[in-house]
């Protein structure tokens, strides 16, 4: 079988959505958007490869090419997304895949090549590493508000019903300002960069309705949570979060993540996929009292030889000093410098 690779152009958009679309293992992730997205929002070059027979997408592979000095250089599938990684139509096709992305590694004089997949497809040649260090959190979604408020664990659900009685309300609108803004008060506060505002305004452009900005107003109407949450075939997936100090007081996220839940539903859509979270922390155990079980995840990652992966996990000793500091910069200063160091960290 006989399978040549070439680079995406704007003339094969269509028929590559189509194909993440129909693949069994497509996701949002996939989708041919996010090489502008990433391009435009976050200024890092991508490199989206088709795989073809006699004329027909047999296989697709999105690859971004993070350049850092402070973290490292590395040819990703996907960057800024939970999951990527090759989807083709048989072992031919992600072979194929395989050879060129690291032909072009090699060529770029990368020192790894990295998969953000949910089970390892263990390449066919090469040295890969296996990380398991996250999970992702997926469980089909109820119709009916009551029904989902019920499938909630007994005590995750008693919050939900104590944040439905304190004056919330949500709104659903394409509200940049106000939803950056308390996610970079959110990321501050955890001594982490904010990405470049530029990059939300363009999920926003690209991806149309596929994208919904939802804002939680306390009872005084000043908003104190927001959440950009993204639709993919029957899947909602609720991606960048944020709040204000007021969010716990009013247990703003468990009333906007419940909320979401019924909107979605009454979208049509019938999955619900809490995203990816580092095993053992605070956002693990969140999700896990909201009655969803862990998949671990399987990134995987070819390297040169004597290269290592670089660990960009915010408990690594090497940014504990940093992160310590930011968590201390005044908000303004943080959102000015912050988003030339997190498009990096994407």
């Amino acid at each position: 079988m006989a399978i040549t690779v070439r680079p995406m152009e704007k003339r094969d958009i269509p028929t590559w959505d189509a194909y993440v679309r129909k693949h069994q293992e497509g996701t949002f992730c996939h989708l041919a958007g996010w090489s502008n997205v990433i391009q435009s929002g976050a200024r890092q070059k991508s490199t989206f490869l088709i795989a073809e027979h006699e004329g027909r997408i047999v296989g697709v592979l999105p690859l971004v090419h993070r350049q850092s000095f402070l973290f490292g250089d590395a040819l990703i599938s996907t960057m800024f997304a939970v999951y990527g990684g090759p989807l083709a139509d048989n072992e031919s096709g992600y072979e194929a895949l395989e050879e060129a992305a690291w032909e072009l590694t090699c060529m770029l004089g990368v020192p790894s090549l990295e998969y953000r997949t949910v089970h390892a497809l263990c390449g066919t040649k090469g040295s890969w590493v296996v990380d398991k260090g996250a999970s992702t959190f997926r469980k089909k979604l109820k119709n009916a508000p009551e029904d989902i408020l019920l499938d909630i664990p007994r005590k995750q659900r008693a919050v939900v019903r104590k944040s439905l009685k304190l004056g919330l309300t949500c709104r659903w609108e394409k509200d940049i300002d106000t939803f950056y803004a308390l996610y970079a008060e959110s990321v501050r506060n955890l001594g982490t960069p904010v990405f470049p505002k530029q990059l939300f305004s363009e999920f926003v452009s690209e991806f149309g309705d596929s994208v919904e900005i939802q804002v939680i107003y306390a009872p005084d109407g000043t908003a104190i949570a927001s959440l950009m949450s993204f639709y993919h075939k029957n899947w909602v997936l609720p991606y960048y979060a944020g709040g204000s100090s007021l969010a716990r007081k009013y247990s703003a996220h468990d009333f906007m993540y419940y909320k979401l839940m019924v909107h979605a539903a009454e979208r049509g859509a019938t999955s619900f996929d809490f995203g990816r979270s580092k095993n053992g922390t605070g956002p693990y155990k969140f999700k896990k009292n909201w009655g969803f079980d862990p998949t671990p995840l399987e990134y995987q990652s070819r390297l040169i030889e004597g290269a290592s992966k670089a660990d960009l996990n915010p408990a690594n000793k090497k940014f504990e000093l940093m992160v310590k500091i930011w968590k201390k910069l005044p908000l303004p200063i943080a959102n000015f410098i912050g988003p030339s160091i997190a498009r990096h960290l994407g």
